[in-house]
């Protein structure tokens, strides 16, 4: 495999400006909600775990959950002390907080991107950590009757950054140079 030519670096469009005023960082495990107009929510890094946002259009809430592990099963205390670690305790915590700032059930947009393998396939990764947290995300969203409006999941040891912004809904995936809107 040969390096890539300084001329195919270049060609990658750089990502928006980080650390402007209003950026809102939410790191693993984490969640964070906004309904200031001027706010953008952004997570790195997301390979395996799940990058999920909501988006109210009319109450101008959203809220960005990094989540890494699909149940809290395996370490209840663990989901008791940090609930946005795992995908049965972080959703709802999502979409609880999402309600407590004016956001409507009925009116939320919800956007995901992560689930990456990290095996030379799919069938290779031994945990498949990412197919099970797609899997119980599409879960619990149906469970309730909640549309899954956009996503970009999957891919190889795919690592993505997920921006939402507040004044005009759109969430923005960058992965492996390529930036796309969901």
């Amino acid at each position: 495999m040969t390096a890539p030519s300084l001329a195919a670096a270049t060609a990658v469009t750089p990502l928006p400006a980080v650390g402007r005023p209003g950026d809102v960082v939410v790191g693993m495990a984490d969640v964070k909600h906004s309904r200031v107009r001027e706010d953008r929510l952004i997570t790195y890094a997301l390979g395996s775990c799940l990058g999920i946002s909501v988006w109210d259009p009319v109450a101008g809430v959203g809220g960005l959950l990094h989540v890494m592990l699909p149940s809290g099963d395996i370490d209840a205390e663990k989901a008791a002390r940090n609930p946005a670690m795992f995908i049965d305790t972080g959703v709802p915590l999502l979409f609880r907080k999402s309600y407590e700032l004016g956001a409507r059930k009925e009116r939320i947009v919800v956007r995901v991107a992560g689930g990456a393998h990290h095996g030379a396939t799919e069938d290779d990764d031994p945990f498949q950590i990412g197919k099970r947290n797609v899997l119980a995300l599409r879960k619990i969203l149906w469970k309730n009757n909640v549309l899954l409006h956009a996503h970009d999941v999957g891919g190889w040891q795919t690592s993505r950054t997920m921006r939402l912004d507040l004044a005009t809904g759109e969430v923005t995936v960058r992965a492996n140079g390529t930036l796309i809107s969901l």
